[in-house]
């Protein structure tokens, strides 16, 4: 099932910063066309805004705009992350589960 239980948000330093948790979870970066990458952090909140600062990478070239997450405790996070990458299929994520 896909994200639970927050909605989308605008992937920018602002936006970030008032509607991410610092908290353990799992995150989701999208833009128009497809889901770009899920991952997992001990601060959701650290962890985008490190995103956000990134050059050259291939998150980056994907040119995400939204994101979404989920509050989950650390023990649940590799298999959530599992089920929500075989479910949609994020580009970055090929190859890993």
């Amino acid at each position: 099932m896909p994200f639970e239980g927050y909605g989308g948000f605008a992937f920018s330093p602002v936006s970030v910063q008032r509607n991410a948790p610092s908290t353990p979870g799992v995150y989701g970066l999208s833009n128009a066309r497809e889901w770009v990458f899920v991952g997992v952090a001990d601060d959701i909140r650290a962890t985008l805004l490190g995103h956000l600062q990134e050059t050259n990478t291939t998150l980056k070239s994907r040119a995400p705009t939204g994101f979404t997450f989920e509050i989950c405790h650390p023990s649940q996070r590799a298999a959530r992350l599992s089920r929500l990458v075989i479910e949609l299929a994020p580009v970055c994520n090929r190859g890993i589960v």
